[in-house]
């Protein structure tokens, strides 16, 4: 029978992705409570300030410039229809009348001219300039969802850390306990010792005898 593989996006992937963001929720619990640090890049988050004010202001004049746009394009309906209406109301026998169809033309092709322009010099420079803007704030995002997952992972092996530590200063003491217990033990069976007693007993019968014979 064939091995059957998991499919992407798996039952696994799925519980690590929410694991992931579990994690990621409690360190910011514990980082907003104050009982956790969180790492800080001053120049980053300024850049971060910088960028923020730049996407504001950008997307801001791209609004503005496709509502003059927009404006010209009126301006240029409103103006032909003018310039329509005086062409029809013009009488034939007014002086300058056979000028009046090459100056309606003229003005349409002025307004469509500097329509274009806008379109080709302006619009599209800050479609260009705001279109990075998402994949900039994503890449912020991301890093800022990374930077969450390092204090994270730092906190935790400075827990293991700690931990460990502990552990380690627990077995020096029973060492050092056991190692004072074996000790005062030994003395206490040196002290007790019939031997020792013995010895004790010999030396001071010895002292005794060079006394009485001096």
């Amino acid at each position: 029978m064939a091995d059957r593989t998991s499919p992407k996006g798996s039952t696994g992937d799925f519980a690590k992705k929410v694991q992931r963001q579990l994690t990621r929720g409690k360190e910011k619990v514990l980082q907003k409570l104050g009982k956790s640090e969180e790492t800080r890049d001053d120049q980053f988050e300024q850049y971060v300030l910088q960028f923020n004010d730049q996407q504001y202001d950008g997307n801001r004049m791209y609004k503005d410039l496709r509502n003059y746009v927009e404006a010209v394009r009126d301006m240029r309906e409103a103006s032909r229809r003018l310039a329509q209406s005086l062409f029809d109301v013009y009488e034939s026998d007014w002086v300058g009348q056979e000028d009046i169809g090459a100056i309606v033309e003229g003005e349409d092709l002025l307004w469509n001219d500097h329509e274009v322009k806008l379109l080709d010099q302006a619009v599209r420079t800050m479609e260009s300039y705001v279109g990075q803007f998402p994949d900039v704030r994503e890449k912020v995002s991301k890093r800022g969802r990374k930077l969450v997952d390092y204090d994270s992972s730092r906190h935790h092996l400075e827990a293991l850390q700690m931990a460990k530590k502990r552990d380690d200063i627990k077995i020096s003491k029973v060492v050092r306990n056991t190692h004072d217990s074996t000790l005062n033990s030994s003395l206490t069976d040196v002290y007790t010792n019939g031997k020792w007693r013995i010895w004790v007993r010999i030396q001071a019968q010895i002292l005794i005898e060079i006394f009485v014979f001096v």
